[in-house]
Order: C-alpha cells, then sequence, then structure tokens
C-alpha cells in the first residue's frame, strides 16, 4: 500500500471522485520516493458561482430557520467531519481535496438577495448564514461578500443568525450591534474542541478554540447576543470535554450553549475513517463503533429528528450530560427570537424611500 500523500494545512487525505462520476482515480507512488517528499502546499482555486438566487429555502423540521444563505460553496476551514462535504459531488468535484481547496464563492450575492428582498411575494423571516459551509472562512478577508450580505440586512431591518468557527465575525460587529441593537442578529460561535493539537488536524485552517472563546466575548462586549454549538461532538475524541466546552463558553460571556452528534452522511463517512486511521489509529475503530450506536448500526442516520442528537444508549447518556451542564449553568435556552416585523423592502430605483423621512 502507498503512502498516502499529506498536504500541509489540509485534513483529507485522498480526493476520490464524486459519487456522480463516471471515472474514478487513485494516487499511485511512481516508485522514485515522491510519496516520501514533503508536499507543497495546495492552493485554493476561486470559482465564481454564477447562481441567479441566492436565498435557499427549507421545510426540515429538525432546524429552527426556513431559509438560508450560504457565499462561498466549499470550505477552506477543512474539516474533516463537515456534513457539507457530499453537496460537492454536485459540481462535479471530489468530497475530499477539492472541498477543501476548490471553492466556489458568489460575488453578485448582496445584488441578487436585493432583488430577492424586493419581490411583493416576499414575506420577512430570519436569514440563517453558516448552515452548510462558513461564511467566514479564509476567502472573506478578501471577497467581503458577508460583510456585503449584511449591509444589505441592516439597510431592509432583516433578522439574520449566524454560525462560524471564525473569529473573522469581529471585522463586522459594527454592524452586527448595530443590528442586534433592534433586536435582529445572533450569532454562534462552534466549537469542537478545546485541544488545540487536535483541532489543529481535525480543523486545520479555522480559528484556534481560544480564539473562537475570545470572539464570543468580544460580541457579548459589544452587546450582541452570542452562544456556542459544540458541533460536532465526537465520540472518545471530544465527547470528554463536553462540560469543559460548555464551561469555557459560560465562562466568555455566552448566553446558550446547543450541540450537535458527530453526523457522517455520504462521502463524509469514508473521509473521516481514512483520517482516524491516520491520525489516530488505535482509537479509530472505538471512535466509529461509538459512531455506529448512536446512528442505529450506521455511519449515518438521516431521519428526522435524530440525526442531530443520534439515537441510542450513548446519545441518551449525552443528551442527559449536556442537559446537567447548560442547567447548571443557566445555558439551557435559545437565544432571543429575532424580529421581523422591521422589515422594509430595498430600494432598487435610485429615488429615495419614504423611510428617508422616518
Amino acid at each position: 500500500m502507498s503512502k498516502p500523500l499529506i498536504y500541509k494545512g489540509r485534513a483529507s487525505i485522498s480526493n476520490a471522485a464524486g459519487r456522480f462520476e463516471k471515472q474514478s482515480r487513485a494516487a499511485e507512488d511512481d516508485g522514485w520516493g515522491s510519496s516520501d517528499a514533503e508536499l507543497p502546499p495546495l492552493a485554493t482555486e476561486v470559482i465564481v458561482d454564477s447562481s441567479k438566487s441566492v436565498i435557499t429555502y427549507n421545510d426540515s423540521p429538525d432546524i429552527p430557520f426556513d431559509r438560508s444563505i450560504n457565499p462561498y460553496r466549499g470550505c477552506e476551514h477543512a474539516c474533516i467531519y463537515c456534513f457539507a462535504r457530499p453537496t460537492h459531488a454536485y459540481l462535479g468535484y471530489s468530497a475530499g481535496l477539492d472541498f477543501e481547496s476548490r471553492i466556489l464563492v458568489k460575488p453578485d450575492a448582496a445584488r441578487l438577495l436585493r432583488e430577492e428582498l424586493v419581490k411583493r411575494s416576499y414575506r420577512c423571516a430570519p436569514l440563517a448564514l453558516g448552515t452548510n459551509t462558513d461564511p467566514y472562512q479564509p476567502l472573506e478577508r478578501q471577497q467581503r461578500i458577508m460583510r456585503r450580505i449584511l449591509e444589505v440586512l441592516l439597510e431592509t431591518r432583516h433578522p439574520v443568525s449566524i454560525v462560524t468557527k471564525s473569529a473573522l465575525v469581529e471585522r463586522d460587529i459594527d454592524i452586527l450591534t448595530e443590528m442586534a441593537g433592534q433586536g435582529l442578529a445572533s450569532v454562534y460561535l462552534s466549537i469542537t474542541t478545546l485541544d488545540r493539537t487536535l483541532a489543529r488536524t481535525l480543523e486545520p485552517r479555522a480559528a484556534a478554540p481560544k480564539r473562537r472563546l475570545e470572539a464570543v466575548a468580544r460580541l457579548r462586549a459589544a452587546g450582541i447576543p452570542v452562544g456556542v454549538m459544540v458541533a460536532p461532538l465526537i465520540p472518545v475524541l471530544t465527547d470528554y470535554e463536553l462540560e469543559s466546552i460548555v464551561g469555557a463558553a459560560h465562562k466568555a460571556g455566552a448566553q446558550s450553549v446547543q450541540y450537535i452528534l458527530l453526523r457522517l452522511p455520504l462521502e463524509t463517512a469514508d473521509l473521516f475513517e481514512e483520517w482516524l486511521q491516520q491520525n489516530y489509529p488505535l482509537k479509530a475503530e472505538h471512535v466509529m463503533n461509538r459512531v455506529r450506536d448512536s446512528r442505529g448500526g450506521k455511519a449515518y442516520d438521516a431521519a428526522f429528528h435524530q440525526r442531530q442528537t443520534g439515537s441510542g444508549s450513548y446519545a441518551d447518556l449525552i443528551a442527559q450530560r449536556f442537559r446537567l451542564i447548560t442547567r447548571k449553568l443557566d445555558l439551557a435556552g435559545s437565544l432571543p427570537a429575532l424580529r421581523s416585523d422591521l422589515f422594509r423592502p430595498p430600494n432598487l430605483g435610485g429615488q429615495m424611500s419614504f423611510d428617508f423621512f422616518d
């Protein structure tokens, strides 16, 4: 068996063809020791997404929102457990390294959002950002797509909830503070582990755990409703940290804590197992056995009402521990509900609206 090729700053070890492709590919050692050489960094390829709309709607009973925006498809954070990895197959790419390095961006997202919000048929309800891939992934520093989206939402007084693993959210504190003052914005920072070494291989380009907690504190100090998502909670690898993460979130000023048990749909399962064998070979079998214990004997169960928290005795134990620690620290509730009654459609005609004189 050839030695796996490891790219610095990337979590995936392979780049298997997407499940819809007719041909497959596999890396092989050419016999000249090429697999022993240190690989150069894998550059990120930026691809323009020419979608004609930007708001995606859903009717899932598992999540508390019915619409979302994803400014990016694929994610440089490279979290090996990301449940969004299989979506890259719809684009003809791999859920492995392609997902981490071939990123589709939506530079016209703010303009498209304006066009959708101005429609007479549009009915305002909270928009969710960060539900699939991270809106504050590294590319956002240059692209600034998220910033422009928030500017539109502030202008139209449209409510928004954000989930991110990035401290870059602090850049937009000025907008978020103004929105929060009107009951229009809330933020969750996602924290998987407090172990810096584990985080480095598990989610190599996301902000360090300590840095995310600092972002929680800064958002709270700015008057922005902020919580922490313990997501995902990984059996054996991070489940023992549950109480520690909740405690750290409380200390940082989080007002709510939620959790999601590890989800491994489609290609994500194989990629995660491959990562486990490379990085934690002695724990790999134990981790996957616990995963299957919580998913009806499979790597993943997509059934509504349990895909977020799992089922069975192991999942029940996690849920019980979570209830105890969040009640003890008064973190069991959700963040305040966002207001939708202040919404005003954007003005696309270039003339001042009557709201200018309010």
